[in-house]
């Protein structure tokens, strides 16, 4: 009897420990595909002031879309990143969950223990690095359609630099530019949300311990309120290279302007000033905190249901 219920609570524990290490990554799926649809319109804004040079601020960017394309021209390209983006998010947060934890353990800390900031930013940072092979393509596919101002049913059928629709970018980018070409401005990608990330993580649990008793879990108002304001600051960190990021991934479809990704921060900082490293900030803030609140507010919630 003795070993039979020891078996027992061993298949438990391992079920219980799978489930709990599985949660983070379905928690992260759903929370990444809710914070797409609240921000898209506002990140097709930020990519269009990151990337062309025929908008004199925001509020004309808005104007001029909402005109000339509609509501529709805001969500240009966003089956792809909603379709993707909870594989991505799923692989950040799963990744970055699960390597705390390791961390933790490898240190012989109780489970009670708070975790060490330094395991906290190493995590994020791997979390974001990680997702950059998923998201890669995703990303690129949307920045060029969401560049793409002229109307869809305008586009002939034979034409050589329009995109008609997310699964036919995919595939001339692929022929035209070849698998790589899918990863152009993965580098300054992965310099992005791997900085980013780690930000993004230790702001949020940071503000968290603040503003919560010892061993409880943080309120729904302090869930909100850090998941808003780490979401600003990760993009206060990972603008610079987002910036950079776009251009690489747009060069190329209306003639060359950069040779790698150096020639690109170069000859941005050098023809357009410093300041261009920042352009967009603004938006990516507007937009990061109802995003990143709508995120964890949704990852929590999954986590808590299936925990």
């Amino acid at each position: 009897m003795i070993p039979m219920l020891r078996l027992g609570s061993v298949r438990s524990d391992f079920l219980l420990l799978v489930v709990m290490h599985l949660a983070d990554f379905l928690a992260g799926s759903v929370g990444g595909a809710f914070g797409v649809a609240v921000g898209y319109p506002l990140d097709t804004v930020k990519v269009r002031l990151q990337t062309q040079t025929g908008y004199s601020g925001f509020w004309q960017c808005v104007r001029k879309t909402c005109k000339n394309e509609g509501l529709r021209g805001f969500y240009r390209g966003m089956s792809m990143p909603i379709s993707t983006v909870s594989i991505s998010s799923s692989l950040v947060f799963g990744t970055y969950r699960n390597i705390l934890q390791f961390l933790h353990q490898l240190q012989h800390r109780s489970a009670g223990e708070p975790h060490h900031k330094a395991h906290i930013f190493l995590a994020g940072f791997t979390g974001g690095v990680t997702q950059v092979l998923v998201m890669a393509p995703a990303d690129i596919v949307k920045v060029r359609l969401q560049c793409q101002t002229e109307p869809v049913q305008h586009i002939s059928q034979d034409s050589s630099s329009k995109y008609r629709g997310p699964v036919q970018c995919l595939l001339r980018i692929a022929r035209d530019e070849g698998l790589l070409g899918l990863y152009k401005g993965s580098a300054a990608l992965a310099l992005r949300d791997g900085p980013s990330f780690a930000t993004y993580f230790l702001t949020y649990n940071t503000i968290c311990e603040i503003l919560t008793t010892e061993n409880q879990r943080p309120g729904w108002p302090v869930v909100l309120l850090a998941g808003g304001v780490s979401g600003m600051c990760g993009w206060a960190v990972g603008t610079p290279m987002d910036v950079i990021k776009s251009r690489l991934q747009v060069d190329g479809v209306s003639g060359r302007r950069y040779r790698g990704f150096l020639h690109c921060i170069t000859h941005s900082v050098r023809t357009e000033g410093s300041g261009v490293l920042f352009r967009g900030l603004t938006v990516n803030c507007i937009r990061a905190f109802p995003v990143n609140m709508s995120v964890f507010a949704m990852y929590e919630a999954v986590v808590r249901l299936l925990r």
